[in-house]
């Protein structure tokens, strides 16, 4: 009896509990958040490219002012505005347009009129983005059914429509659920296009120069502010 009274309890297995609901979350997060900067690109490059002058009329300047503009877009708006910026501003541990007004009107009090202000149009802005985000994503990615065959055309928006519906039908279940089918479909989707773009790099290894955010600015210069349109990519 004493010794099963001495002998040791087994150690929680709390640790490979979080460590399995990390990657889990992970996985999730790729599903939610990063599908649509997934097929932003695809949609926002053939949109600039079209606003610089037509893609008959490209040249190898404007591809590399584009790409650099897309890369330092996302290097400036996730890197800086949502890592370093937002993810430092919380209200108890609570994020988003909301609830840095809520922060910013407990800091100043009576004098947040201003501040109330922005944040309605903050709020206003991003009902916005998530009405017109999912269509213009899906349609983007349904669009490409034509590069198959041209008899797809007139079946994009049916099949657009019956996907967003059966979305947001699915989502009435919670974002798990959705984040649960997406993340590992998300995460292929990724993987194929980076494979795909390792593979050609040797083609044409002067695209690294789409680091260089002097190409960026030089193409604003060229084509002015219309031809900037990965704006998209910080939905």
């Amino acid at each position: 009896m004493s010794d099963i009274l001495a002998a040791p309890a087994p150690a929680p297995k709390v640790k490979s509990a979080a460590h399995a609901g990390f990657w889990s979350l992970t996985l999730g997060c790729i599903g939610v958040v990063y599908g649509d900067i997934g097929t932003s690109p695809l949609y926002a490059l053939r949109e600039t490219v079209i606003a610089a002058g037509g893609i008959d009329a490209v040249t190898r300047a404007d591809i590399i002012g584009v790409l650099s503009l897309m890369l330092w877009s996302l290097i400036v708006i996730v890197t800086l505005k949502y890592v370093v910026i937002l993810l430092s501003a919380d209200n108890d541990g609570e994020g988003g347009i909301l609830s840095l007004l809520a922060l910013a009107g407990k800091a100043l009090g009576s004098h947040g009129g201003l501040i109330l202000v922005f944040g309605l149009i903050g709020a206003g802005l991003f009902y916005g983005d998530a009405l017109i985000t999912p269509a213009i994503s899906v349609l983007s990615a349904v669009e490409g059914l034509k590069l198959v065959t041209e008899a797809f055309d007139p079946f994009v928006v049916p099949i657009t429509l019956g996907i967003i519906v059966a979305l947001f039908m699915a989502q009435s279940r919670g974002t798990a659920a959705v984040a649960g089918w997406f993340g590992p479909i998300t995460l292929a989707w990724m993987l194929a296009m980076a494979i795909g773009g390792l593979i050609h790099i040797p083609d044409d290894p002067g695209v690294f120069a789409a680091f260089n955010p002097v190409n960026a600015i030089e193409f604003v210069a060229r084509n002015g502010v219309v031809g900037f349109m990965p704006w998209a990519l910080c939905s």
